[in-house]
């Protein structure tokens, strides 16, 4: 029996119909969504050799964003360029991305924390962990509800100490969700990653094709946020 990790970081859930209409009708979401795929592939691969590794680790949750999808390389998400900047600030980590494209919180629960408590249990312990989570969520109606409840859940099962992003949707269950997080910070349990206060004031010219998710620039925004939260030198907003 193999004794080496296995995860993949491909969602279980097809895409709904109005995503899927939405690829049919609209060449840039066809672009975006074809990434989906080959983006998974390239950190299950990366993933990989991560593990056969030693130095700090470096455990990513989240959804398409942590992948890095709409970027114009796997490793050009914010993920990437947080990793650049963690190692010219003399703090280089090697990364496992558990992300998977169109995850919701309810997902990452059973999914994601389930691996990373295997990965602690052989052995490998996480240096830094974060957290992007909730977009999928709270952009449809049907998902909103009890969102921060759901927040609450994930966190009571997160390592002290995880970098989670706050969501900077005005909807007042993404209000609620960042009300849970000013919270949880205050009591010393987690550091907020302040998409908020700190991400890019505008994102023209910052989207991918498909208009939703980030590009280059937009994920240099999101590392910038992460770089403040981790005390970096600070990379461009």
């Amino acid at each position: 029996m193999s004794t080496a990790f296995e995860y993949d970081n491909l969602s279980l859930r097809p895409a709904g119909p109005f995503l899927t209409a939405l690829s049919w009708a609209l060449p840039g979401v066809r672009e975006v969504r074809a990434q989906t795929v080959p983006y998974a592939a390239y950190w299950r691969e990366s993933n990989a050799a991560a593990l056969e590794q030693g130095g700090p680790l470096w455990v990513a949750l989240g959804d398409s964003m942590t992948q890095g999808i709409g970027a114009s390389a796997p490793d050009r998400g914010y993920v990437g360029q947080l990793g650049d900047h963690l190692a010219a600030a003399g703090r280089p980590h090697r990364v496992v991305n558990l992300s998977v494209t169109g995850a919701r919180v309810h997902d990452l629960v059973v999914h994601q924390l389930p691996a990373l408590e295997e990965l602690v249990a052989r052995g490998q312990v996480p240096d830094l962990l974060t957290v992007v989570i909730g977009s999928n969520d709270v952009v449809a109606p049907r998902n909103r509800a009890g969102l921060a409840e759901r927040f609450e859940a994930m966190l009571d099962r997160l390592p002290r100490g995880a970098v989670v992003a706050n969501l900077p949707n005005p909807q007042s269950e993404a209000r609620r969700v960042c009300a849970v997080l000013r919270d949880r910070a205050a009591r010393g349990e987690l550091v907020v990653a302040d998409i908020r206060a700190h991400g890019p004031r505008s994102w023209r010219g910052r989207l991918a094709a498909d208009k939703f998710h980030p590009n280059d620039a937009g994920y240099a925004g999101m590392a910038h946020v992460f770089d403040i939260a981790l005390g970096l030198p600070e990379g461009p907003a």
